[in-house]
């Protein structure tokens, strides 16, 4: 699948995306912010797309995506339907090697780090304890797959993994579900 075909999709899934919890609501004003996170790196990815900037172009469709797919997984966005990344190492030509490279290195970095970075906010006895581990679970998961990817040599599959679950972490935190315990910078709180 082409990045076009990417952001198409993306944006139908966006526009298909509807807050799924009553306005007024204690979580109404979290989950506006999911879905206005995964808007923003939708229209950052196609920013950067028709700049022919296909890294970050790459980079801001998974972790747009991770959003999505984290609200919905929360309950707050509908429908709850999946956008994980798929196949992407046709997508940057080799002439991008050397910045594919090194951007998803230091997204690999990053994060291993924001996933010691946080910890869990609501009480163990709470669901929604059980709710942020399966988040950071689920981050955890897509930084394996993404080192996985890494060290098979495809860099575009590993920096999608490691955006869109990093997104995971991000949304878990603007959610009220961790607690930032290491550098703030690695999130966008």
């Amino acid at each position: 699948m082409t990045l076009e075909e990417q952001g198409v999709l993306f944006l139908e899934a966006l526009r298909r995306t509807r807050v799924a919890v009553p306005e007024g609501t204690l979580l109404y004003r979290a989950a506006g912010e999911v879905l206005e996170m995964a808007a923003a790196y939708h229209s950052d990815g196609m920013t950067f797309l028709r700049a022919g900037d296909l890294v970050n172009a790459l980079a801001g469709f998974a972790y747009g995506l991770g959003w999505l797919d984290a609200g919905s997984r929360l309950g707050l966005l509908e429908p709850s339907i999946a956008h994980p990344p798929g196949a992407a190492g046709a997508c940057i030509p080799a002439a991008l090697a050397a910045r594919l490279d090194e951007k998803t290195h230091r997204y690999q970095r990053m994060l291993e780090i924001a996933l010691s970075a946080v910890e869990t906010g609501p009480d163990e006895a709470s669901p929604l304890s059980r709710g942020a581990e399966e988040l950071r679970s689920t981050a955890r998961s897509w930084y394996t797959d993404g080192r996985g990817r890494l060290d098979a040599g495809d860099l575009a599959g590993a920096l999608a993994r490691f955006s869109y679950g990093y997104a995971w972490l991000d949304a878990g935190i603007r959610a009220g579900l961790f607690r930032i315990t290491g550098e703030r910078g690695l999130f966008t709180v």
